[in-house]
């Protein structure tokens, strides 16, 4: 076999490319990591989420995928830019993640393949794993010594944070590893007292039951207990990366290279508006339950509801054209914000609809144990 590009040639690749940090590990099995899932997926601690979670003996062994890999090149690619909040008073409008604003994937994939490219020009096989569930990527990176695992899950690089998407090359080429590096978090607990929700349950595990960047994901009715703190949410929750400290480092560093992003902010009423097909072809990136409108316009529903601004014709419009629609999840999250904007008045004569979900979000009430009513809800039916 012939020798394999040297491992500053193929770094110089990756940095070319686009990636900010490129790190080595051994393609072996991940069996802490295995070990890890099974006991959550046990504990219902996944919340039916599928992703690595599907097959953990594949997504914690590199030689499911190929048997002679030997190595693992682990890279990270910042995505980090200002957020303009310009958009934020004209009309009731959705927060999107910064991860979610863009794809980030590509640029990486395309710092990966160059990567890749060189090595199966050399004779070597390589196959780049991205966002594709066939391996735990953050597991990768922190072997590959990219960073450590913070109290909030995601992996930290050493004075940049975790502002960044990760991804593998698998190849039977042979590189010397990196060590992990030193947990770099210490004491602070800040990610974990900054979750709105309470999902980080101890350092390091997620409670994805609770995770809001998780529940706008799933099917079904969004948690009753959780409305008010999903805020102006309408994709991802970046509310324990934005409070650490570790982050304070990429964002200084990338505050003058990147323009402001103006995708941080989407219109409700567009999206409460819009047929399926528009849906699908504007926001279609996103992870959408089943690739199912309806999903949208329920998380919709629920920003609609927590808008501080006073309701307006176009809002009132809204209510009562969703109060009628056929999908009874959608009626039931038109009732919980119709509530939440006083308009109880559009609700006369739902006392018939034959909905029991319907039925149970008309007797519902919420009494918020804090004044902005984010943190903890009571919930009390009458009736």
């Amino acid at each position: 076999m012939p020798y394999p590009p040297s491992l500053k040639e193929i770094q110089d690749i990756g940095l070319r490319n686009g990636l900010d940090s490129i790190g080595i590990a051994k393609a072996e099995i991940f069996e802490s990591t295995l070990k890890d899932l099974q006991h959550r997926k046990s504990q219902n601690l996944h919340a039916g989420m599928s992703f690595t979670y599907r097959n953990p003996e594949r997504s914690t062994n590199p030689k499911k995928t190929m048997p002679e890999g030997q190595s693992l090149i682990v890279g990270a690619k910042s995505y980090w830019q200002p957020l303009s909040e310009s958009a934020k008073n004209i009309e009731p409008m959705g927060r999107v993640a910064l991860y979610a604003q863009q794809d980030h994937y590509q640029m990486l994939r395309v710092g990966l393949e160059a990567m890749a490219n060189k090595l199966i020009g050399s004779g070597f096989q390589a196959s780049v794993l991205v966002d594709d569930n066939a391996l735990v990527d953050r597991e990768a990176a922190y072997r590959a010594g990219i960073g450590w695992y913070g109290k909030n899950a995601n992996i930290l690089i050493t004075k940049r944070g975790s502002w960044f998407v990760l991804g593998s090359i698998l190849t039977n080429a042979v590189y010397e590893p990196n060590e992990p590096v030193d947990d770099g978090c210490g004491t602070c607990t800040k990610c974990i007292a900054s979750c709105p929700t309470q999902a980080i349950i101890s350092p390091g595990v997620l409670d994805a039951n609770k995770c809001l960047a998780w529940l706008v994901q799933s099917e079904g009715d969004f948690p009753i207990e959780f409305r008010t703190a999903l805020g102006d949410r309408i994709y991802g929750c970046d509310d324990c990366q934005e409070i650490c400290p570790t982050n304070r480092f990429e964002e200084r560093l990338q505050q003058t290279k990147k323009k402001v992003s103006d995708k941080g902010f989407v219109s409700i009423y567009e999206i409460l508006e819009s047929d399926n097909d528009h849906l699908l072809s504007k926001y279609g990136q996103w992870y959408i339950p089943k690739r199912d409108p309806r999903y949208l316009r329920r998380n919709a529903l629920v920003v609609l509801g927590n808008s501080k601004t006073p309701p307006t014709p176009r809002t009132v419009k809204l209510i009562k054209r969703w109060l009628i629609d056929d999908d009874e999840m959608l009626r039931a999250h038109t009732v919980w914000a119709a509530k939440k904007l006083g308009l109880q008045r559009l609700l006369l004569g739902l006392e018939n609809d034959p909905s029991p979900s319907v039925q149970r979000e008309l007797s519902y009430e919420e009494q918020s144990n804090h004044d902005d009513g984010t943190r903890k809800n009571k919930l009390v039916w009458s009736g």
